[in-house]
């Protein structure tokens, strides 16, 4: 949906099936940095080494960004779990932290 300009944003035009983590019930844990590696490259079209950078959320959310020629941004609600089931091809690619 687009909005008028002159229509100001406001916090009841979310969508309603947006759910949100309450910060204070959260681990606390700081976000963690970490590199994408792609050990073979099945597809044939990220090639090898780090493909990616990302950040693992306190509430383990995942933001992974793309390099490359077209960089991308994604969000893993689900964390590290689900964006190697997607992107991991069984051990071929692997995360490596960065922070502790």
């Amino acid at each position: 949906m687009v909005w008028p300009s002159h229509t100001p944003f406001t916090e009841s035009m979310t969508s309603a099936s947006t759910t949100r983590r309450p910060l204070d019930t959260l681990t606390r844990q700081p976000p963690r940095r970490f590199h994408l590696v792609r050990h073979v490259d099945v597809s044939g079209v990220s090639g090898t080494g780090i493909v990616a950078e990302g950040v693992q959320w306190s509430d383990n959310t995942v933001t992974l960004r793309w390099g490359g020629p077209y960089p991308t941004t994604t969000v893993w609600q689900d964390g590290i779990t689900a964006l190697l089931t997607i992107h991991g091809h069984n051990g071929a690619t692997t995360i490596r932290w960065l922070d502790p």
